[in-house]
């Protein structure tokens, strides 16, 4: 999918904010399940992580911030947080990783981030957690935002540890 085609299949009105559609923003229920909404929290988790998906496969684009012009991996994770659920995050990896709370990775929630040092010993990358050991980030030059699973030898030997933003309770 390329960006123009991720952006118009996306509901975003002229606010910028990422909008659900009815049928999305509903949280599924079983037939014995209880009527009462998702908490807040539960629910800006999925708007977040829905509109993630949505921008896959958009070029890697080193300083890239716009899907019109590809992302890099801090690039993406400031553009999803800011367009899904209106907030400001650090710009670059390092910085998104002094901010939030330090979160331990069997407490890991969706939409958590989560850091890597793919260079040297340093905060080098970060994604945003999808649940079920998957998050989706905007990987190197010559790459597509993709999804990929912390327990996969490159990631799992590279991962500094998970930070919970602030306002994702």
């Amino acid at each position: 999918m390329d960006a123009s085609s991720a952006i118009a299949s996306t509901a975003m009105p002229a606010s910028g904010a990422f909008l659900p559609s009815e049928e999305s923003a509903q949280p599924a229920q079983a037939a014995t399940a209880s009527t009462e909404p998702a908490p807040a929290g539960t629910r800006l988790r999925k708007l977040l992580t829905d509109f993630a998906v949505t921008l896959r496969d958009i070029r890697y684009r080193r300083g890239g911030r716009e899907p019109s012009t590809g992302f890099d991996c801090s690039g993406f994770v400031h553009y999803v947080f800011r367009h899904s659920v209106g907030q400001d995050l650090p710009s670059d990896s390092a910085s998104q990783f002094a901010a939030g709370a330090k979160v331990d990775r069997a407490d890991m929630k969706t939409g958590d981030l989560v850091f890597f040092h793919t260079r040297g010993k340093r905060v080098s990358h970060v994604g945003i957690y999808l649940g079920d050991g998957r998050f989706i980030h905007s990987p190197s030059t010559g790459k597509r935002v993709s999804i990929d699973r912390l327990d996969e030898s490159y990631w799992s030997r590279r991962f500094i540890g998970a930070k919970r933003p602030n306002g994702l309770s």
